[in-house]
């Protein structure tokens, strides 16, 4: 389903949330704050306590003895690569265990972004119950991003590096963090970062089970149905030809959603909150349900 929806504020929502705002847990702490609240959130307050979190630079984080120090770069010693990466930890993650797993997303970035400059998205999934690991692909010691001929062709050592840091990440932390369901991987991408995660699912159809794009624009998405697909898109630019499913094969596993008057480029922290917001909401709903709504 292929579908053009208005603005609209995030969905209320019954059960009640915690979230830590302008603050982080104590390095080794269990549960112990400083100079945080933690506020619960209901429906009622959801939106204004997440623009207030972005606002403040808020990272939801926990620890406890189960759950190590997060690091902050990764080393793929087959390729000589450091990955930087953020972790973002779910409320109340002491419950994640392997008995009970609580469910996982990587956040790759646009080309010329920083993986932590998704926070938005970041902290409505943490508040909601999932580890975020946020993924830097690009490095300054990498060529840049082709601009120029067959984009597809010259921009895909790109993409591949990307999609090995993915299945490097999904590997390298499994082994350390067994609370979490490293079998249903949600990957979620904007832009180049879109394009990055719909290669990674194409060239290892079991790293993940959900799809997220952001204004993808050059990489085609999925068709199997083996995997769900969302793909949220701008107002200012259009995918190349075939990188989204014509109509007729929208519905069921993939849905496509455009937003009026958003931009391409203000689809991460600099952005408007109110974007920020509704695509939470839309990320949020069908990663909950599957409905393909705002």
């Amino acid at each position: 389903m292929h579908q053009v929806l208005p603005r609209r504020g995030l969905p209320r929502r019954p059960r009640r949330l915690a979230m830590t705002i302008r603050g982080r847990l104590a390095k080794g702490s269990a549960g112990r704050f400083v100079g945080c609240r933690t506020l619960a959130i209901t429906g009622r307050n959801l939106l204004t306590l997440l623009a207030l979190a972005i606002l403040a630079g808020c990272t939801i984080t926990s620890s406890s003895p189960s759950n190590p120090e997060p690091p902050t770069t990764l080393r793929d010693a087959s390729r000589e690569r450091q990955i930087p990466i953020s972790l973002y930890f779910p409320d109340g993650s002491r419950h994640c265990t392997p008995a009970r797993p609580c469910p996982v997303a990587f956040v790759s970035p646009g080309y010329g972004l920083r993986h932590t400059d998704y926070s938005f998205i970041a902290n409505a999934l943490a508040a909601s119950g999932y580890l975020v690991v946020a993924i830097q692909h690009d490095l300054p010691t990498d060529p840049p991003l082709s601009k120029t001929g067959n984009l597809f062709t010259t921009r895909m050592p790109a993409w591949q590096r990307g999609a090995a840091n993915i299945r490097f990440v999904r590997s390298a932390l499994s082994s350390t963090y067994s609370g979490y369901d490293w079998h249903r991987l949600t990957l979620i991408g904007h832009s180049n970062g879109g394009d990055i995660s719909a290669l990674a699912v194409h060239d290892s159809p079991t790293l993940a089970t959900t799809l997220v794009t952001l204004d993808n624009r050059r990489y085609p998405l999925p068709r199997a149905g083996s995997i769900n697909v969302l793909s949220i898109r701008g107002s200012d630019f259009e995918a190349d030809s075939g990188i989204l499913p014509p109509t007729r094969e929208t519905g069921g596993h993939t849905c496509i959603i455009s937003i009026p008057g958003s931009r391409h480029n203000d689809m991460n922290d600099r952005g408007p909150i109110a974007l920020q917001s509704h695509i939470s909401a839309i990320i949020l709903q069908f990663l909950n349900d599957g409905r393909c709504v705002a």
